[in-house]
């Protein structure tokens, strides 16, 4: 009995064994949902022959990039480039994942997205990381402020605080700005982080914060009867690129090719003029 009992405790054991072999999938899914992208899958041809271009792209954007929650539409100048970018792939679909100045980098990385077509400034510091085009759309950082808020200069800055978005350029570019006309921003006490602008804009309304800092162009949609840009606070041009994953070279080549191409025959400011935007700044 003994003995029988062994055999079968032995032969339990086996079937189990056998149970967590080599039949699991070679290729198992990141968190995300999906396995990391290698360059070789984020090609123009890849992307044709996938039939689905992937963007991410900002959603509370006015002009640039702006999701209808109700029909869960986009539109804005980078919609409006991503859809063109999949005409000339050939295309038909194109799928939008919303992204923040914090998130857009990671969605590039992970292969989840093979663009991001977002107001991503371009800066040395990135382009360490990722690949950018040729830029599309040139901006200046501003303030949007309370019309009763008295700010008209950087030495008004001083005993406010300023929002500005996570992830961001506006609040090094502000700081570095203020200190060339005298100004010292403190980093903590000056500044409060969001993550998205329409909740800086509600902060700003509520008065926990007395400035939003960020493009121009941007805070052109936050505009209102209870507010204003601070034309004489504009600095920093905030070069706008499509950004791509670092190591997908083919595919940055491609798209810099067509937004070269399309600043050369008018095609850009035709998209920028369509949306409403005020052409690309200059100093």
């Amino acid at each position: 009995m003994k003995k029988l009992f062994a055999l079968l405790m032995s032969l339990t054991l086996l079937l189990a064994l056998a149970g967590c072999g080599g039949d699991q999938p070679s290729n198992t899914p990141n968190q995300g949902g999906a396995p990391n992208a290698s360059a070789s899958s984020i090609t123009p041809a890849a992307i044709t022959e996938r039939g689905v271009l992937r963007v991410g792209v900002k959603t509370d954007v006015p002009g640039f990039g702006l999701q209808n929650i109700a029909d869960n539409t986009y539109s804005g100048i980078e919609i409006d480039l991503s859809y063109k970018i999949a005409e000339q792939l050939g295309v038909d679909k194109v799928e939008f994942t919303p992204v923040t100045a914090a998130t857009r980098g990671q969605l590039l990385d992970s292969g989840d997205i093979d663009m991001v077509a977002a107001t991503f400034t371009i800066n040395e510091e990135r382009k360490q990381s990722w690949n950018f085009t040729t830029p599309y759309y040139t901006d200046a950082v501003s303030l949007l402020v309370k019309n009763d808020s008295g700010i008209e200069n950087f030495e008004d800055l001083t005993d406010i605080v300023v929002g500005v978005a996570t992830g961001s350029t506006s609040k090094a570019a502000l700081i570095a700005a203020a200190a060339e006309a005298g100004v010292t921003l403190d980093e903590d006490k000056n500044f409060a982080e969001y993550a998205s602008y329409p909740e800086i804009k509600a902060a700003l309304d509520a008065g926990r914060v007395q400035a939003f800092s960020v493009d121009g162009s941007i805070l052109a949609g936050y505009l209102d009867n209870t507010n204003h840009i601070v034309e004489s606070i504009r600095f920093s041009p905030q070069d706008y690129g499509l950004a791509s994953k670092k190591d997908a070279t083919e595919w940055a080549e491609y798209l810099d090719g067509l937004i070269t191409g399309w600043l050369a025959d008018g095609t850009m400011a035709q998209i920028v003029a369509d949306n409403g935007v005020v052409a690309s700044y200059t100093e």
